[in-house]
């Protein structure tokens, strides 16, 4: 396989799928660099951010007969590169001296032109995706992350049970999980979406 004949993106998922480690080391060059920085800019620990772009490689090796990339694979892993930062925040809060999600948005989108980019498409990303759940679905939804309605006063508001709303909150929310094709927690979703409406 000559890199020559490898033009697109979609073209070096299909090969990763088929097990081509070419493919891997063609997608690492083409974005570790992007990824590295983007930790870098919120981490700025030089080792944890090889880490962490070295653990994302690591995974996208090892899921790639299953691995469904369903954004852009430079969005995919840029967002892969800040969820694995903020699940190292999460994990060693004792570490930070200034706390991660004051300004973790901030820092985010602050960065370079590129990242603003890419964090705006991934924001784009989630809001075409909500806008796309079933009706009833998108609207408790909306009234419970958009608007901070308790279940119960969605219920009552709706005039439906609060099963009902837990319902309707728990299909989004895997909804979306699945439209973004990345392992996130649920917390970061959230935290997704309330970037969305910043």
């Amino acid at each position: 396989m000559s890199s020559a004949i490898i033009n697109n993106d979609r073209e070096l998922i299909n090969l990763l799928h088929q097990g081509k480690e070419e493919a891997l080391s063609l997608i690492y060059k083409k974005y570790w660099q992007m990824m590295y920085l983007a930790a870098y800019n919120l981490v700025q620990d030089k080792e944890v951010c090889e880490d962490i772009v070295q653990d994302i490689f690591v995974k996208l090796w090892n899921k790639r007969d299953s691995i469904n990339i369903s954004i852009s694979l430079k969005s995919y892993l840029y967002t892969s590169t800040i969820y694995k930062v903020y699940d190292f925040f999460r994990k060693n809060k004792k570490m930070i001296k200034v706390e991660l999600l004051d300004d973790f948005n901030e820092k985010i989108q602050s960065f370079t032109p590129e990242t603003k980019l890419l964090h705006d498409e991934l924001v784009q990303h989630v809001d075409s995706i909500i806008e796309q759940l079933p009706e009833k679905c998108k609207v408790v939804f909306k009234l419970s992350r958009e608007q901070e309605l308790s279940n119960k006063e969605i219920a009552e508001k709706l005039q439906i049970s609060q099963r009902t709303v837990e319902g309707h909150i728990t299909k989004a929310l895997s909804i979306l999980r699945g439209s973004i094709g990345v392992s996130l927690s649920l917390e970061f979703i959230l935290f997704l979406i309330k970037m969305k409406n910043n």
